[in-house]
């Protein structure tokens, strides 16, 4: 649905007023790959200088929601399975200290399976919440918040609370466990020595608080930056034509690439951060264990306290101890869920006042149809300072049909908008200060899903979803009979056309309706309207995209179904409502007359000279003229219906812009050149190949990863070197001896903070290059992909969000800082091992025994958990097609009330992913168990090996104590390692399915500047014997030995019925396809041999429905030319030409006006003239004009039409129309029927030869 006038985004959501200025960057230039980015020293100077204060985000707490709202979708099954949960992980936890192997195996898989299995339940019914809730939202608050985050929000931010809310909640629980039994056995065995111990545990809570709140803070600033990258993504996809077109994919990297710097540098000061956290916690343990030591010594000395009580009150406290460092990075994992959670919760909770969950309201046996607007006015929710409506009445009788005209922007679409309640009238209450009626009954007071259902609407640009043509037009009656189908597309005049598709009613549309024809489209639309047989029909401009024979037959029965029905049409096309029961001329929202087609026309007011400036005949200067020529007009007819259907058109351009239809032959060259299969090194470590401009930073990473890892095994040699000490008998040797130790103790901890610090900061600069990298490298790779890739009904744009959103994160979740805990574990155990060799290697070997055991359980984890997530990750790409798809259009779900329907498809596709879950849960549990229960194996074999060694003679104690340390420790390095296995396997299938998309070769790279650049360019194309049908529909044929010579500087327009292949020519000429057969020369130059970028900056295209950015219209209109800075003169200059200057002038913020996704805060004609003066500032050789006026008023269209034509002289300029009267004063004119030109010449010329053409213009009368 278009909007009549301008209204601007909230500020405070919308801060983007990035892109002119990202002009300024040169083309070359690339983020993260020039050598000064890819420096440590520019990282540093990135991640602590100052952050620039953002006055469009609001300062205040850390949004962040308590760690009981995570889980406010558990039900009390989902309780039930996280109580018996967190009882086996404390369990397992306190088994830990008491080593009690055979209970882990038990305990350890309910522990893991339970809240896996809580988590997917949860999650799902989190997604399903959200998109319900996100469905029920009003209109306004679209308006006001961008449905491209949206949607990144439903993949990504879900995502983070999934991975904060499920296993790893329930391994932090079996940390603290293990921290608790440690304590309690402390106390029991020395409570005197434990409370010394614990005296500076008030500090460390408070870094352990402090470390939680920064990861939420940090995570939620990544999240916000991530969304607003997701974005720019969803927009580009979404209109992928136009950017291609425009040469605008450089520039949208940039775009892109910087909302990912943002997130890159988040990322890096959380994780400098995280590490400066944990390093002094560490450092405090190590000093806490030196005050332990000294004071255990003091103990044995004056207290008489026994070594063996000493040595049980450390090593409790040293599990305790080391159970919550371990527990870091899994609280760090539920942090970042609680600051993810903020926005979704936020989202959720927003209420909204008009909804359609809302079960009140007046609900009648039926509409009379009675419409009356009284004294309503009216301004945007999301532009209040900005008057629509003022004081507008009027009524509409039942039964009859009322027209609205005037120019674009005066009100009209607006009165359809709240007809259909989007939006109330918002000055006072709607029953005293101002009205919508229907049948006496303000319009604020029925049920809106019933008030909604009993209205039929058909807008300018009617939006289809991307599913069957049967289910299409089915969505306007949801039990309709095949019969009734048929029917309502005969209404239409689609049933012909239709029939005549391979699959008929069973045809894909694509998304957004790309495989059919404007035409094409509009006719399902008008057909799903009159199925649901509405007692209130609501037609804006619903015939503007018909050629005249469709819109003549169209017409016709439209006026047949609005019969009986109370029908309000809004046309610019006087000609389609000189019959209406009232015409109701508007300006600036306000009523200036009234009456019918011959009252206004007597009245010679407003209507009057709306009229003769249309030139609108009523009755023919020849009767019998027109008599004689029925019959030819018949035959014209039915070859031109005969010509519709014969060939689907896929083209329109902007708005087009994929196409979804799947391909169903067996064409294996083009499914080659689609589906790549990835061939290579391993693709984890292709992915860490990536990371090779950081290698400086991982080699000093790697290097305090190491000195971290040995700091453990090292810290247990001293540990029995400190248990020996205590068996000296000397009291002043001993005391001597432990002050000593105290201080390595000391160094120790200093070390640790330092090689914690490094590490993580390190890896989170290695681990966040190599995402942002990831994410820009995808994202250009997609844009060098050629338009069939995108045709394909797996790319479509929310397949590639969702792909863009979760992939990357997935390589990220297995990369960077887990990457350095994972070398950490390695060092630590591969240290503790060589230590262990060397002062016991029998008893090492014994424990080596059970590594194979420990190496199989990690596999199996990682190769069954990587098979569920390549499935779950193709069902979820599927989820999130229906999800952006919904969202982006959400008006016209709102028209036909199918929120409840596409939340419903959605569920089901989450049925799939969700009962996979729950079989990984089982799986992922019982091998956990098992991984982790052999090191409590392993331990009793070491201790009774041990005691045997002892006994004979052939250990001493203090190696025993060593070799046990070495391995003790260790063993906590296994068992934390192994719980990495879900997102070391999903980093696996991602980095699959990224590669694969690397080695992609387009047929024709969108992002090529190879080819030649010619010199001199006079304009001439020629397109000879050209044969095409589209990649994914080879057995439609849409162009059959097409020929045409485009002579320089001249004017050509093309004419014919709708889906005969005009457009077709256009997306040939703009090169996004190379033709099936046949040549096209440039200047008798091959257009594959030129170089695309230099081609496609000599076009200037402007469409019959152009796709604007979310930007402001000066970004708008400078997005003409991507390749330099447009001056603020030019800007306005094209803007005067396209006669939308004075528009914007009235704006509050006149050029920095942000105009909305896909421009909805405009007019369909306000949208038109930007997207002409967009083409007309690059000052283009060729102009391609896709019906470019056919959404603009009488007045508007005769000043653009003049601009136009202005602008044509000295360009070679292509014209598409369906109105005649706009290119009969071209330099030559070509009918195209079947593919093929069947007659050219001058207007005169052709109407003087009687054939096809003067066949078109007859039925324009």
């Amino acid at each position: 649905m278009r909007r009549d006038t301008y209204e601007m985004k909230n500020p405070q959501v919308h801060p983007e007023h990035e892109m002119v200025a990202l002009k300024t960057i040169p083309a070359s230039s690339n983020i993260d790959e020039t050598n000064e980015t890819n420096s440590f020293c520019f990282q540093l100077r990135e991640v602590f200088k100052k952050k620039d204060h953002d006055p469009t985000e609001k300062q205040g707490p850390p949004e962040v929601v308590t760690f009981a709202s995570l889980f406010r979708f558990a039900n009390a099954t989902d309780f039930f399975y996280m109580i018996i949960g967190s009882i086996a992980a404390l369990a397992h936890g306190a088994a830990f200290p008491l080593i009690v192997g055979c209970a882990t195996i038990v305990v350890g898989y309910f522990q893991v399976a339970f809240w896996s299995i809580a988590c997917e339940r949860q999650t799902r019914r989190l997604r399903e919440n959200l998109l319900r809730s996100i469905l029920s939202k009003e209109i306004a608050y679209f308006d006001t918040n961008k449905t491209a985050q949206l949607n990144t929000r439903l993949s990504e931010d879900v995502n983070k609370v999934h991975d904060g809310t499920g296993d790893k909640v329930g391994s932090a629980l079996q940390f603290f466990a293990s921290f608790i039994a440690g304590l309690i056995l402390g106390l029991i065995k020395g409570w005197k020595l434990t409370l010394v111990i614990l005296s500076v545990s008030p500090v460390l809570f408070f870094s352990a608080v402090l470390f939680t709140k920064i990861t939420a803070t940090m995570t939620s600033q990544e999240l916000k930056a991530y969304a607003k990258a997701g974005a720019i993504a969803e927009e580009v996809f979404g209109s992928i034509r136009t950017v291609f077109s425009f040469n605008g994919g450089a520039y949208e990297s940039k775009r892109y690439e910087k909302h990912l710097q943002s997130a890159k540098i988040s990322g890096i000061r959380k994780g400098g951060l995280n590490g400066g956290l944990m390093g002094a916690i560490w450092f405090l343990v190590f000093c806490t264990y030196a005050l332990g030591f000294w004071y255990g010594a003091k103990l044995v000395r004056e207290d008489g306290y026994s070594i063996g009580g000493i040595l049980i009150v450390f090593f409790s406290i040293i599990t305790a101890v080391f159970s919550l460092g371990q527990a870091a990075p899994h609280l760090q994992s539920v942090a970042q869920a609680r600051g993810a959670a903020y926005t979704l919760w936020k989202i959720i909770d927003t209420r909204s006042k008009i909804t359609i969950n809302n079960p009140d309201g007046v609900r009648k046996n039926d509409i009379v149809g009675d419409i009356r607007f009284s004294n309503v006015h009216f301004s945007y929710p999301s532009r209040p300072d900005v008057s629509i409506l003022n004081g507008l009445s009027f009524m509409a009788q039942r039964g009859e049909t009322t027209a609205l005209v005037g120019s674009s922007g005066c009100g009209k679409s607006t009165c359809v908008q709240l007809l259909q309640r989007f939006y109330d009238p918002t000055e006072g209450s709607v029953e005293l200060d101002g009205t919508v009626e229907i049948d006496d009954t303000p319009v604020n007071r029925y049920n809106i899903g019933w008030l909604r259902e009993r209205i039929g609407v058909v807008s300018q640009e009617p939006i289809l979803f991307q599913t069957t043509i049967r289910e299409n037009i089915r969505f306007g009656k949801t039990n309709a009979t095949q019969e009734e189908i048929e029917q309502a597309a005969k209404m239409a005049n689609a049933h012909d056309f239709i029939k005549d598709l391979p699959q008929k009613y069973e045809t894909l549309v694509g998304e957004r309706g790309a495989q059919l024809s404007g035409g094409q489209k509009q006719r399902i639309a008008i057909a799903r309207a009159l199925i649901r047989n509405p007692r209130i029909l609501l037609l804006d401009e619903a015939t503007s995209a018909l050629d005249r024979e469709s819109e003549r037959i169209v017409q016709d029965a439209l006026d047949r179904a609005s019969q009986g029905r109370t029908t309000i049409v809004i046309a610019h096309r006087l000609s389609t409502i000189v019959n209406a029961s009232k015409i109701i001329v508007l300006n600036a929202g306000s009523v200036v007359e009234e009456g019918n087609h011959e009252t206004l026309m007597k009245a010679k007011g407003v209507y009057y000279g709306l009229v003769e400036a249309q030139n609108i005949h009523l009755k023919t200067k020849d009767k019998n003229v027109e008599e004689n020529e029925n019959d030819a007009d018949d035959k014209a007819a039915t070859a031109l219906a005969y010509d519709k259907a014969r060939s689907l058109s896929y083209h329109r351009q902007d708005t087009i812009d994929k196409k979804t239809v799947k391909n169903e032959t067996n064409d294996k060259t083009d499914e080659a050149k689609a589906v790549v299969e990835y061939k290579g090194p391993a693709p984890f470590f292709a992915m860490l190949a990536m990371n090779r401009p950081e290698l400086d930073v991982i080699l000093f990473a790697c290097i305090a990863c190491v000195c971290n890892g040995g700091i453990q095994p090292a810290f247990g040699v001293i540990l029995s070197k400190v248990i020996a000490v205590f068996q000296t008998c000397d009291p002043q040797l001993q005391e001597k001896r432990v002050l000593t130790y105290i201080l390595i103790f000391v160094g120790l901890g200093v070390l640790m903070l330092f090689t914690m610090f490094l590490q993580s900061f390190l890896f989170a600069i290695s681990g966040e290059s190599l995402t942002q990298r990831l994410r820009a490298k995808i994202f250009r790779t997609l844009l060098q992909q050629d338009i069939a890739y995108f045709d394909q009904a797996e790319n479509n744009t929310g397949a590639l969000c969702t792909r863009l959103a979760t992939e990357a994160s997935d390589v990220q979740g297995a990369t960077g800082v887990r990457i350095g805990t994972m070398l950490q574990n390695i060092s630590n155990l591969g240290v503790g091992i060589v230590l262990a060799f060397i002062y016991g290697w029998s008893l090492t070997l014994i424990m080596l025994a059970f590594v194979p055991f420990m190496i199989l359980a990690g596999f199996l984890q990682t190769y069954l958990l990587t098979g569920f997530a390549d499935k779950d990750k193709k069902a979820l790409e599927e989820a999130g097609k229906i999800a952006v798809e919904s969202i982006s259009n959400i008006r016209t779900v709102a028209q036909l009330t199918k929120e409840q329907y596409f939340a419903d498809e959605y569920c089901k596709l989450l049925d799939f992913p969700y009962r996979n879950s729950l079989k990984r849960a089982h799986i992922f549990g019982i091998l956990f168990s098992i991984s982790d229960s052999i090191m409590f194996f392993a331990q009793a074999a070491l201790f009774t090996f041990g005691a045997w060694q002892v006994e004979r003679g052939n250990m001493s104690f203090e190696n025993i104590m060593l070799v046990l340390n070495c391995i003790l420790f260790g063993a906590m390095a296994v068992g934390q390692t192994a719980s990495l296995a879900p997102d070391y396997s999903k980093a696996i299938s991602s980095s699959k399915n990224i590669l694969s998309l690397f080695q992609r070769v387009p047929t024709i790279d969108n992002s090529s500047t190879v080819g030649n650049e010619l010199t001199t360019f006079d304009g001439q194309i020629d397109l000879i014997d050209l044969q095409f049908h589209y990649p994914n529909r080879p057995e439609v044929q849409v162009l059959n030995k097409f020929n045409l010579t485009i002579e320089p500087n001249k004017q050509t327009a093309l004419v014919g019925s709708s889906g005969c292949g005009k457009s077709t020519i256009i997306q040939l000429l703009e090169h996004f396809y190379d033709p099936t057969d046949g040549r096209i020369l440039v200047n008798q130059n091959e257009l594959p041999s030129l170089n695309l970028q230099w081609w496609r900056s000599q076009i200037g295209f402007v469409s019959q429905e152009p796709v604007l950015f979310d930007a402001t219209i000066k970004e708008n209109i400078a997005y003409g030319d991507t390749a330099r800075e447009v001056s603020m003169e030019e800007i306005q200059q094209a803007a005067k030409n396209a006669n939308i200057d004075d528009f914007i002038q009235n704006l509050p913020e006149r050029y920095e006006t942000n105009i909305g996704s896909r421009g909805t805060q405009l007019s369909g004609g306000q949208k038109q003239r930007i997207a002409i003066a967009r083409a007309l500032i690059r000052n283009p050789k060729v102009l391609l004009l896709d019906e470019a006026t056919s959404a603009l008023d009488t007045e508007n269209e005769r000043i653009v039409q003049e601009a136009l034509d202005h602008a044509s002289k000295g360009r070679t300029t292509v014209v598409i129309a369906h109105r005649l009267s706009t290119i009969q004063n071209s330099d030559r004119i070509c009918v195209v029927h079947r593919g093929r030109i069947v007659e050219s010449g001058k207007h005169d010329e052709l109407l003087a030869r009687k054939g096809y053409y003067y066949r078109l213009a007859q039925s324009k009368r």
